[in-house]
């Protein structure tokens, strides 16, 4: 062989690493692109991020292309490698071609371009869109026959890819916000109140809404100036108007509309109709989503809404301000009456009323109580004890000690709750 076809050699040899490079720093790029950023590019006017991100979209044909252009490129280098050293050394070269084409290949046409593609992966995808789309096409007839062989070989072992299920949007996104937290690029607050907007579409009315029992409602068969009285000396704007028993709900009296009617009538409070200022009750099914119940507070430009069951039973009440303190925490003005719920204590443990809802203890406390099947401090002592508990009964669950503090009848009023240390609960298995 001549010193001009060696060098003719060598000269394709390194044509075809830098191909090689190329594919395996666009598939590094491409994989680890955000389609997010893609599409916003795109819209700020730069094609080649429209055609990253529809590349992306075809991740398994793009992949499946990639892959084949490598492979081509490094078994060809390979074996022209491999020939020019036999021509050179004889048949002891092989080892000699083998050792150095790893090398090459290792260091240069993987390990290097993939450092420098996930360095900014989407800056390196845009850059290479163009070529890329030209590389799907010409190939795409053969990762297509490949993909339909792998497809039909995994079947025969009894995995089924397109039943796998992917990821979904509010995952990733949920993912990415927890991530961003853990390392310091969200803090607390702000973490809650993505993950609050990512849940309403999770949560249902239940969960967020006043119970009957602590609901603050008015006789509307009482005398006007008592039903006056009782409405301005409550920290509530809407108050709901019942007659004959509680579970007949005729209206809902507003604090704006009670005040022009006494306005219009010059103060004369027993000249009022009560129930002819109320605006008539809207009810909502209990199992109506947050999402859903939100966009039906702006549609109907109301605030206020009553929760019945399959029944038609009331079993609370849920207001807009309800649903956006889900998002941005709890809500608090001037007239609010603040009840925390959660009262700390010397000994370094909690006292918490029965009726305040896991997420706000997760939210407060950063713990991961579960709130799947009990919406509740107590609903969730009952739910794991599978037992309505006596006084004093302490139970351990997810690593934290419940005590119940006051029990009225078979209704948990008050918690001592305590987060177990890791080793009490090491030493307790």
């Amino acid at each position: 062989m001549s010193a001009l076809q060696l060098w003719m050699i060598a000269g394709a040899i390194v044509v075809l690493l830098m191909l090689s490079a190329f594919f395996s720093g666009s598939e590094t790029a491409l994989t680890a692109a955000s389609r997010a950023r893609m599409h916003q590019l795109e819209k700020a006017g730069d094609k080649r991020a429209g055609t990253a991100g529809r590349l992306i979209e075809i991740r398994e044909r793009l992949i499946g292309a990639l892959l084949f252009g490598n492979n081509l490129v490094n078994i060809l280098a390979s074996s022209l490698a491999t020939s020019a050293f036999i021509m050179v050394l004889g048949d002891a070269a092989v080892a000699y071609a083998t050792l150095l084409m790893t090398f090459l290949v290792l260091v240069f046409a993987e390990v290097l371009p993939k450092t420098w593609a996930i360095s900014s992966p989407d800056r390196f995808a845009v850059a290479v869109a163009p070529i890329l789309r030209v590389v799907v096409i010409v190939f795409g007839p053969i990762t297509t026959g490949v993909q339909i062989f792998v497809r039909w070989l995994l079947r025969r072992f009894g995995i089924d890819v397109d039943a796998s299920l992917g990821i979904s949007p509010h995952e990733e996104i949920r993912g990415t916000v927890d991530l961003q937290h853990y390392q310091g690029g969200l803090h607390k607050a702000e973490r809650d109140r993505l993950g609050g907007l990512l849940d309403l579409g999770e949560l249902e009315v239940s969960d967020v809404m006043k119970h009957r029992t602590a609901m603050q409602m008015l006789n509307a068969d009482e005398p006007a100036a008592q039903i006056v009285e009782q409405a301005l000396a409550s920290s509530f704007t809407r108050l709901p108007l019942w007659r004959g028993e509680t579970e007949n709900i005729v209206g809902v009296l507003h604090a704006k509309d009670l005040l022009r009617a006494l306005h219009a009538a010059s103060g004369d409070v027993d000249s009022l109709d009560i129930l002819a200022i109320a605006r008539p009750p809207w009810f909502v099914p209990d199992t109506t989503n947050l999402h859903d119940q939100l966009n039906a507070f702006l549609k109907r430009k109301s605030h206020f809404a009553l929760v019945v069951d399959e029944y038609g039973e009331v079993m609370g009440l849920v207001t807009l301000e309800d649903i956006l303190e889900e998002i941005v925490g709890e809500i608090s003005d001037e007239h609010d009456i603040v009840v925390q719920g959660v009262r700390p204590q010397p000994d370094g443990t909690l006292l918490v009323d029965g009726g305040v809802s896991i997420r706000d203890l997760n939210r407060g406390l950063d713990w991961n109580l579960p709130d799947e099947e009990a919406t509740t401090a107590a609903g969730l002592v009952i739910h794991e004890a599978r037992m309505i508990p006596e006084e004093k009964q302490a139970f351990t669950f997810y690593g934290v000690r419940f005590v119940v503090e006051k029990k009225e009848r078979n209704r948990i009023t008050l918690l001592r709750v305590q987060q177990v240390p890791d080793e009490e609960l090491q030493a307790g298995s």
